[in-house]
């Protein structure tokens, strides 16, 4: 359980909230750069943290997000004309440049300088790996970007990103991404032992369901090693997985040392969260985490309100197009039909800001534990202190990797995996052993 100041500190990420005020210390995923396909496009409504803003790629191609509201009288930005540019309000013509400087001001006398005294609030941006990536926050001169090795160039089997929305709190969102426990009831719950080869990865986690934990704090944030016999006595199979300051997580899928999959769930607001989910595997995973997978959330088209980018069809209004008789028959253990509609269901059925006072948490749940310990111990030093948060100012302690491993029984699982988990080791088992995780 979680005391509902706590539950109220972890949750709330509007302007002056101390949660939203650190996390606008980290450059975050702002939209996709095709969402602005062409210089002078159709400006974008782009919600962050509670904040409004509006998108636009001026004239030459570069990218300008500006507060929503006019400096002038408060009219909203997002009907301006993207012009010659700048973004032009079609209230008095004023007009400002991706820097927030206004540029033109027409219902002014021509002697007047007016328009030099003038700026609309503009954030720093700048675009990478396919986004958009802003910075809200206090340092005069922002942070370098995080050092994900997504951004890395070079070949690679699968580069994707894959975004969607989900109706509810980041931290729960993120939470079922570091509950691993879940992946051997709800994703492969209808599996029996024989369904995967002996000596794979799926076997040994369809043969214990209920793995043991070892839980450390990181200087980037917490890992933890979920760990249960490998077939035998000598050898142990290690689920690794990393959650990263503010509100990254890498899952342990594929092979441990191949993987280079990173999640975001950046906050909207309170209620709403954005998913970047993206994928640079050297090895590929029969895990579907790739967009034929997300096709299966059925996405609607974007819309111009606020809540209107990269929205499911598929919602707890209509309950997910839930199949009871695929249920029923063991074909599903849930009835949805995709990882990512099974989680979305999850977290989402929890409510729009879960009410953590009523929780029973047990020994599977350490790392959700120790993350909200860790966030918290963060969040109060920046508040009481000023200090920054932990990889604001170090983007190469972005630089990891996570996945399953099978290690002798025994062995320190950090010690010997620490070339796999920093990317200067290969991985030197055989890929189809980690097939279905």
């Amino acid at each position: 359980m979680l005391s509902s100041s706590d539950n109220e500190l972890l949750t709330k990420v509007g302007p002056g909230t101390p949660m939203g005020s650190m996390m606008r210390e980290y450059w975050m995923p702002a939209l996709v750069s095709t969402e602005l396909p062409a210089p002078d496009c159709d400006p974008v409504r782009v919600l962050l943290l509670g904040e409004r803003f509006i998108a636009f790629r001026d004239s030459s191609g570069s990218v300008g997000m500006l507060a929503a509201q006019c400096p002038h009288r408060g009219a909203s930005l997002f009907f301006g004309r993207n012009e010659e540019g700048g973004l032009r309000c079609v209230y008095h013509g004023w007009k400002f440049d991706v820097s927030g400087q206004c540029l033109d001001m027409p219902n002014e006398p021509v002697e007047s300088n007016f328009k030099d005294k003038v700026r609309a609030r503009s954030v720093p941006v700048v675009e990478r790996g396919g986004l958009v990536w802003a910075y809200l926050g206090s340092q005069d001169e922002p942070p370098p970007l995080p050092a994900l090795e997504f951004f890395d160039d070079g070949p690679s089997a699968t580069k994707s990103v894959n975004v969607f929305q989900i109706k509810c709190n980041w931290l729960q969102a993120l939470e079922g991404d570091i509950d691993t426990s879940h992946f051997g009831f709800l994703h492969v719950g209808h599996l029996n032992n024989d369904a995967a080869p002996e000596g794979t990865f799926l076997r040994h986690m369809l043969e214990d369901r209920a793995p043991r934990y070892k839980v450390v704090d990181t200087e980037f944030g917490s890992s933890y090693g979920a760990y249960r016999p490998a077939g035998n006595d000598q050898e142990t199979y290690w689920r690794i997985a990393h959650y990263l300051f503010p509100f990254y997580t890498m899952i342990p899928t594929g092979l441990l040392g191949s993987s280079k999959t990173v999640t975001a769930r950046v906050p909207l607001d309170d209620e709403h969260t954005m998913v970047y989910l993206a994928t640079a595997d050297e090895v590929p995973s029969d895990l579907a985490i790739g967009a034929e997978t997300y096709e299966n959330l059925k996405l609607l088209p974007n819309t111009t309100d606020w809540h209107g980018r990269f929205r499911s069809a598929r919602t707890l209004d209509n309950d997910y197009d839930i199949d009871r008789d695929a249920q029923r028959s063991g074909r599903s253990f849930t009835g949805l039909d995709s990882v990512p509609l099974e989680d979305r269901a999850m977290t989402e059925s929890m409510g729009g800001v879960l009410d953590r006072r009523h929780e029973h948490l047990g020994s599977s749940d350490v790392m959700v534990i120790r993350v909200r310990r860790r966030i918290l111990r963060a969040l109060r030093t920046f508040v009481d202190s000023g200090e920054l948060p932990p990889g604001a100012n170090e983007p190469d302690l972005y630089r990891q990797r996570s996945g399953g491993v099978v290690l002798p029984t025994g062995a320190d699982w950090l010690t010997a995996t620490q070339g796999l988990r920093d990317g200067t080791e290969k991985p030197t088992t055989d890929p189809a052993l980690a097939a279905g995780v």
